[in-house]
């Protein structure tokens, strides 16, 4: 049994930043990387960023920049550093464990707003 839990999220204004979290939990020895995803009302679930069990990340090209991907090995913990945030980062992020298959989060709800 996998548990992946976000948190972090938060109503920002324009231009500010918000660091998220996220934990994996369970049977994750074998875990091959943790990654980012967003989903805005009405859109589909897009990919921000991943890192691998190695350190490899990748991000999408929107996001390069601004995002920064890192990780907490010793705690199974992956962070997302959000700098620059527009009112189109708007969107629940979810978190996503790569294993035999992927787990994900529930979700956490960030809002760009004035």
């Amino acid at each position: 049994q996998v548990h992946v839990a976000e948190s972090g999220g938060g109503l920002v204004q324009p231009g500010g930043s918000l660091r998220l979290s996220c934990v994996a939990s369970g049977s994750i020895r074998n875990i091959a990387g943790m990654g980012w995803y967003r989903q805005a009302p009405g859109k589909q679930r897009d990919f921000v960023a991943d890192i691998t069990s190695g350190g490899t990340t990748n991000y999408a090209n929107s996001m390069k920049g601004r995002f920064t991907i890192s990780r907490d090995n010793a705690k199974s913990t992956v962070y997302l550093q959000m700098n620059s945030l527009e009112p189109a980062d708007t969107a629940v992020y979810y978190c996503a464990a790569y294993l035999a298959r992927t787990y994900w989060g529930q979700g956490t709800q960030v809002t760009v707003s004035s």
